[in-house]
């Protein structure tokens, strides 16, 4: 389970006990709020706080006094216009907190993006609990010929069972370990020190606050095709939330980074000569056979 009955009731209590506020608040956000969603086998993500909405960009943009009498279409249009040109400042008046419990391989990706506040759950101080992530056999391939950090095509079942197998007993091994090295009838080893024989799929949780526009940033390189299935589960899921927390915002995000595509300036020759007639090969292109392959998987895709 990715949460205890204990935990649930916890939730619960503070979902069923609002809070009087005058700061603006997004009804989405506030029906989600607290509430955990479950990711991989044992994971899940939820938000804890936020603060701000799409009218704080503009207020930032605008530096205003409040929301204004202006339409909406004109906020959408102000931060579409903001996304568009990469002015990023008034995105970052925005902050949002996330309570995440991901497997340690995962949590070791992500902490590489580093403008985000993070507190994580101390294996110093506290045991970790025996939780390991076990991928579905759908997810489990051989090395990618191409991508040097990715997977290539899925194994069989029988292999994939295979190493499912192998996974799950080393994780009990090292857990069952663990517990050993920290009886204090026994070893009595100190939880700092026990915790190295722990398995890189054991699960941990932390406490993640980062800006909207750090936060887009992170998600466009983890929802992206090419990043771990494992992150970009959590990305996806993020994602939605966004949607919820800054739609005008997300659906400008989407428009000008998830769904958009930067040329090079040997690209934009290229096109430009294509669109004045001129045949180009990649030979003639003055790209690299990489650059090609990209350039035309886009305009092909």
């Amino acid at each position: 389970m990715a949460l205890t009955d204990e935990q649930r009731s916890e939730i619960e209590a503070v979902r069923a006990a609002p809070n009087q506020t005058v700061r603006p608040t997004v009804p989405a956000m506030e029906a989600l709020l607290f509430e955990p969603f479950p990711l991989l086998d044992h994971g899940f993500i939820r938000v804890v706080d936020y603060m701000g909405d799409d009218s704080a960009v503009v207020q930032a943009a605008r530096v205003s006094y409040g929301k204004g009498t202006r339409k909406t279409s004109e906020d959408a249009g102000l931060i579409r216009y903001l996304m568009r040109h990469r002015h990023s400042t008034p995105f970052e008046m925005c902050e949002i907190k996330f309570h995440v419990k991901l497997p340690l391989f995962v949590a070791r990706q992500w902490i590489r993006h580093r403008m985000a506040s993070v507190n994580e759950y101390s294996a110093r101080y506290s045991v970790l609990d025996r939780e390991f992530y076990l991928p579905d056999a759908t997810q489990i391939a051989a090395q990618s010929k191409v991508n040097n950090q990715g997977r290539g095509e899925t194994l069989s079942a029988e292999t994939a069972a295979e190493v499912l197998s192998i996974l799950q007993r080393d994780a009990l091994q090292c857990y069952g370990d663990y517990e050993q090295l920290l009886d204090p009838e026994g070893l009595g080893v100190a939880r700092e020190l026990a915790r190295i024989n722990l398995t890189l799929n054991t699960y941990t949780q932390w406490y993640w606050k980062i800006d909207l526009h750090n936060l887009m940033h992170f998600l466009a390189l983890r929802s992206d095709p090419h990043a771990q299935y494992e992150i970009r589960v959590y990305a996806q899921k993020m994602i939605e939330i966004l949607k919820a927390w800054v739609p005008h915002t997300a659906q400008a995000f989407e428009d000008y980074r998830l769904g958009a595509y930067s040329f090079s300036a040997g690209m934009l020759k290229v096109l430009r000569r294509r669109l004045a007639g001129e045949s180009v090969t990649q030979e003639t292109s003055g790209l690299t056979k990489r650059e090609w392959t990209e350039m035309q998987a886009v305009l092909e895709g």
